[in-house]
């Protein structure tokens, strides 16, 4: 379940995180919010789609703030691979 993954597994929140993270290959799942706006999530769904990693839509930025556990709406983010 979508709240599960957000709220039990290690994870980064913000365009510049999820971007690091994902370049450097760290990121197994990346959440991007419907509202947000398309000129910051394309570039990272274009990223996501020449990594490999999946993509789950979520409705609003406020939603993937809370589930992200921020007060403040949140663009995009991502759950970390675990550390080996």
């Amino acid at each position: 379940m979508l709240e599960d993954r957000l709220l039990t597994q290690q994870k980064v929140v913000g365009l510049k995180q999820l971007r690091k993270a994902l370049l450097a290959g760290r990121v197994s799942e990346a959440f991007l919010a419907d509202d947000a706006d398309p000129a910051v999530t394309a570039p990272v769904e274009e990223l996501c789609a020449q990594t490999g990693v999946p993509v789950t839509h979520v409705e609003t930025m406020q939603r993937l703030g809370s589930l992200c556990r921020i007060h403040v709406g949140a663009a995009c983010a991502g759950i970390l691979r675990p550390s080996l």
